[in-house]
């Protein structure tokens, strides 16, 4: 058996990370790949997708059995966020590159068959955690290096393919690139935003329910609003989180981590509370969150973290349903 290589990658429980280093070793045997360390299937499908890879990218791995094991193997990993870093140790044990630098840098992203590189769900909370665990340094694909930018205080490595991939560890040129520092930090609108942001200003009369929702702001207390209908109950609580500072650095980070985890790219850090409103009838999982091999789906009480969580109809929606009991 030849020597072994590692190379750094990140596992995600929620929002936080743990180094996982994946070590690739050559064995006497038929032509094969194993992955082992309790992967779920997504993650034990990655063998399929770094040999075609590599070789699309002309760095075939060797004609050996090759060995992947994902430390600490107690850990359940998931996702297809392995990939790069899994091709890079193989390629690594296969004597196509050197393995200098795959430890102190994380590697973030997902294969295509061609060999190009995707972004991976959380990428932006997986950045976090690299900083969080002491890298200094991480590999993510060209598409998602705005949004690895976000970061403060981490070098990022674009690159589109694992050809560059595999050129940067070489210090041979390439596609990447080589970015550090964030960006300038920008509000990220709401979906299907109209240009008008609700404002308290707006509301007319009911001084005492403003003062009430200025002190609740100001304090950061819970509000209990009771009154018929029409009474501006929705009114006063969207306009709510107008009131509310900034979130701070540490904060804003923690807020669009969350946001990652939808599943859609971040182009910037969002900077405003955010409000989530969920339906009356919504069920346990969409409030609360729910989880399963494909990986955590935060609820809206995890989306309105440092924001406004608004329970509509609260008491009717808990009423009506001890009535259909």
């Amino acid at each position: 058996m030849s020597g072994v290589c590692q190379a750094a990658a990140i596992a995600l429980t929620g929002l936080e990370g743990t180094t996982v280093m994946v070590e690739a070793a050559v064995t006497r045997q038929l032509p094969g790949m194993a992955i082992i360390g309790l992967p779920d299937a997504a993650l034990a499908e990655a063998k399929q997708r770094v040999r075609t890879a590599s070789a699309q990218a002309g760095f075939p791995l060797t004609e050996r059995f090759v060995v992947i094991n994902l430390a600490p193997a107690s850990l359940p990993k998931q996702g297809s966020g392995f990939d790069l870093a899994i091709a890079l140790a193989a390629l690594a044990a296969s004597r196509k590159l050197p393995a200098d630098r795959l430890t102190d840098t994380a590697h973030i992203g997902e294969l295509g068959l061609d060999g190009g590189l995707r972004r991976p769900v959380g990428l932006l909370s997986s950045v976090v955690a690299a900083r969080t665990l002491g890298f200094t340094r991480v590999m993510v694909p060209a598409e998602s290096g705005e949004e690895a930018r976000l970061v403060p205080g981490v070098e990022v490595i674009e690159a589109s393919s694992l050809g560059g991939a595999v050129a940067w560890h070489r210090r041979e040129p390439g596609d990447w690139s080589d970015r550090a520092g964030p960006v300038l930090d920008r509000a990220l609108p709401p979906p299907g935003d109209s240009g008008h942001v609700p404002d308290m200003a707006e509301v007319i009369g009911q001084p005492e329910a403003v003062e009430a929702m200025v002190i609740a702001a100001a304090g950061r207390h819970h509000v209990s609003l009771i009154g018929p209908p029409g009474s501006g109950k929705t009114l006063l609580a969207t306009r709510l989180p107008t009131i509310l500072p900034d979130l701070s650095s540490p904060e804003s980070l923690v807020a669009s981590s969350i946001a990652s985890l939808s599943g859609s790219p971040l182009s910037s850090l969002v900077v405003r509370p955010p409000f989530e409103s969920p339906h009356h009838t919504a069920s346990s999982a969409a409030i609360v969150g729910s989880g399963d091999s494909r990986g955590i789906r935060p609820g809206a009480i995890s989306r309105a973290t440092y924001g406004v969580l608004f329970l509509d109809d609260a008491i009717t929606g808990k009423y009506n349903r001890e009535n259909q009991r």
